[in-house]
């Protein structure tokens, strides 16, 4: 199944519940970037904002913790709301991270960014819910797609298959029109995009075109 997961990161953050409005009915997802100002050099949202949100949206939350003490808050993001949350493989303690998510009821999703490489999450593959594929370094939105992660993609979409586990492969960075076939190639089905949402004068047909453009690229499509 795809999934299209618009990110707020690039959505106007003096009206959040609208901009969700806007493009509840092409998400399958919200994405919901977290940065504390350590792990990525800028600062977001947390649980009170999360919570404000939940009240206006039934859609999944899939929180993405760029954080570097993500399990001292895992609790509180569950209680706000959050369906899922990602944490970075990099920041360690994986294990126990992984655990307490499921312990609260959520879904336990762990991230690695461009250059960090496929070995490191591999032992955790079992354990995951989501494997998160940055295709950019986190931290900005509006960066330029690196596609020299494709290969990693590829070979994360591999071992899953390989290893008969569940996760949902998915990717953040760069998504749009012309990158969102490449990663569905590589074996993602869940698909952050910002700007490319949220900049778009009309946010919800920027987030219809992208799926098109995706559903071309799955088994059976009709990508060139």
């Amino acid at each position: 199944m795809l999934r299209i997961a618009p990110s707020l990161l690039s959505a106007d953050f003096g009206g959040l519940a609208e901009a969700v409005g806007e493009v509840a009915h092409e998400a399958d997802w919200l994405h919901v970037d977290v940065m504390d100002g350590h792990f990525v050099p800028n600062l977001t949202i947390g649980p009170p904002v999360v919570g404000s949100l939940r009240r206006h949206s039934g859609l999944f939350f899939d929180c993405h913790l760029m954080m570097t003490n993500p399990g001292q808050y895992l609790e509180a993001f569950r209680d706000a709301g959050a369906d899922g949350c990602t944490v970075h493989v990099e920041v360690g303690d994986t294990d126990a991270l992984l655990r307490q998510m499921k312990d609260l009821g959520m879904r336990a999703g762990l991230a690695l960014n461009p250059d960090t490489p496929f070995d490191a999450v591999a032992p955790f593959l079992a354990e995951c819910d989501l494997v998160l594929c940055m295709t950019v370094f986190p931290g900005f939105g509006g960066q330029r797609f690196m596609a020299e992660v494709l290969p990693k993609i590829a070979e994360v979409r591999a071992a899953l298959d390989g290893g008969g586990w569940p996760a949902e492969l998915e990717v953040d960075g760069g998504i749009d029109e012309e990158t969102a076939p490449l990663v569905v190639q590589a074996g993602a089905r869940v698909l952050v995009a910002g700007s490319a949402i949220f900049g778009d004068e009309r946010p919800w047909d920027a987030a219809r075109r992208i799926r098109a453009a995706a559903e071309k690229a799955l088994p059976g499509g009709t990508v060139n």
